[in-house]
């Protein structure tokens, strides 16, 4: 892939992926988002999960697909987790693997019990 293509990967992938982790957080907030939002977190959850099962627990494909995009750019020692690596590019700060997994995983059942809430309510 030519250097122009990797750069426009690159930002597709730090705008986009950024965009689903914040709405699969808080797209439950919204009544038209709720069912969309709870697809999404499903799918984040499978590919944690079934993925996983092959890959690794907590496997992100698009976490995969934009690693690969950044080694080929030259990007090197990047974390395991997308957050922690938006959290160091951001602030320069890498957190401990165990704070992000716990912090990752814990507000993402609570993104997804909080959708399962407004989404069953809704149907009442």
């Amino acid at each position: 892939m030519n250097e122009v293509l990797l750069h426009l990967a690159n930002a597709f992938f730090y705008v986009f992926h950024t965009v689903l982790i914040l709405f699969n957080l808080f797209g439950w907030l919204y009544p038209k988002t709720r069912k969309l939002n709870l697809i999404t977190l499903l799918a984040t959850f499978g590919s944690w999960g079934l993925l996983g099962l092959w890959k690794g627990w907590g496997y992100c494909f698009l976490t995969d697909w934009h690693y690969e995009v950044l080694r080929q750019l030259g990007e090197q020692g990047m974390p395991h987790s997308y957050i922690a690596f938006l959290v160091e590019k951001i602030t320069g700060w890498l957190p401990e693997t165990g704070l992000v997994n716990a912090l990752t995983l814990g507000l993402a059942v609570l993104a997804l019990l909080c959708s399962l809430w407004v989404n069953l309510r809704m149907r009442k």
